[in-house]
């Protein structure tokens, strides 16, 4: 061992002379604990308590971190040969009649820690939603819900646009190859993804995707559907790319009476009804096929919505 290591070894031993740094590092050592709680669960004054949480810092037993205006304090699982150590006065403090009283008041101590929590959504399930949404926003959730995907994934993005949904996919699949027919179209989205690498940009129709066969694990529709002059062309596609037990995720209008789409918006379809989505997807040879209207944004001025999967057998 060099010299130099010798003084702060014996530091850290001689912390363990003292019994309440003992019991400390017993309680640390299941829990981090702000100096309250361990006060509580040691039944000591808070400055007795932080005076030998100094010691045990200064002797690198232990470790901290700060959460908002409080700090909390743990064994600190990195001290490499003091693991040894301790191990063996571990054996000594534990059997000890006072390190079973700590480990009661430990659990009331973190069972007041829940019972604040629960008084807080008891108080606060009328106005929950709209807190939470004040504070995060109303769509962080389904962002999150993407991590979900498998990251050895390629999902096709069938009627890209402007890449809004490969932008969302990319960072938690292996590779996204996005379809487009229109050539404006792709260098928005090219724009948009920035330095994604892990996003292919292909020029084609959906009706004759250029996708090699079994290759997709996934891919997305949306909102395109109704653009596609042959759906049925499309989805016969879409399961042709598709790998054995791949899916598809559509998300496009139910039927609508706005006939000013087909001139503002080159709509070819107004909307597609449960039932005819259902029979278009297995007609295409999709198996496990579901249709379900999606809730309407209060915000929103557009006809309402449905999402269909089905999975290629």
């Amino acid at each position: 061992m060099p010299v130099a290591a010798a003084p702060a070894l014996l530091d850290a031993l001689g912390a363990l002379s003292d019994q309440t740094r003992c019991r400390m590092l017993l309680v640390l050592e299941r829990r981090e604990l702000t100096v309250g709680e361990l006060a509580d669960v040691l039944q000591l004054p808070q400055s007795t308590v932080s005076r030998h949480l100094k010691v045990l810092a200064d002797t690198g037993w232990v470790g901290s971190r700060r959460d908002g205006t409080s700090r909390f304090y743990s064994f600190d699982t990195s001290a490499g040969p003091l693991e040894t150590v301790w191990a063996l006065a571990r054996d000594q403090v534990a059997d000890r009649p006072g390190a079973a009283q700590d480990h009661r008041r430990l659990k009331s101590v973190l069972a007041r820690r829940a019972a604040r929590s629960q008084t807080f959504f008891a108080s606060s399930a009328s106005h929950w939603d709209r807190l939470r949404e004040e504070l995060f926003g109303h769509d962080f959730f389904l962002q999150g819900l993407l991590a979900l995907a498998d990251d050895r994934w390629t999902v096709g993005d069938l009627g890209c646009g402007t890449g809004i949904v490969s932008t969302a996919l990319a960072p938690f699949v292996s590779r996204v190859i996005a379809v487009d027919a229109s050539d404006e179209m792709l260098a928005a989205a090219r724009g948009r993804l920035g330095d994604a690498a892990n996003v292919e940009l292909r020029t084609g129709v959906l009706e004759s995707l250029p996708i090699e066969s079994a290759s997709l694990d996934a891919a997305t529709m949306m909102l395109v559907l109704h653009h596609v002059p042959d759906p049925a062309a499309a989805l016969a596609e879409a399961h042709r790319a598709l790998a054995p037990g791949g899916r598809l995720l559509i998300i496009d209008m139910l039927p609508h009476d706005r006939e000013e789409y087909r001139q503002q918006m080159g709509h070819v379809w107004l909307g597609f009804s449960a039932e005819q989505i259902a029979r278009l997807m297995e007609g295409a040879g999709f198996e496990g096929t579901r249709v379900h209207t999606l809730p309407a944004d209060p915000a929103s001025r557009g006809p309402s919505l449905f999402v269909a999967t089905g999975r290629r057998g």
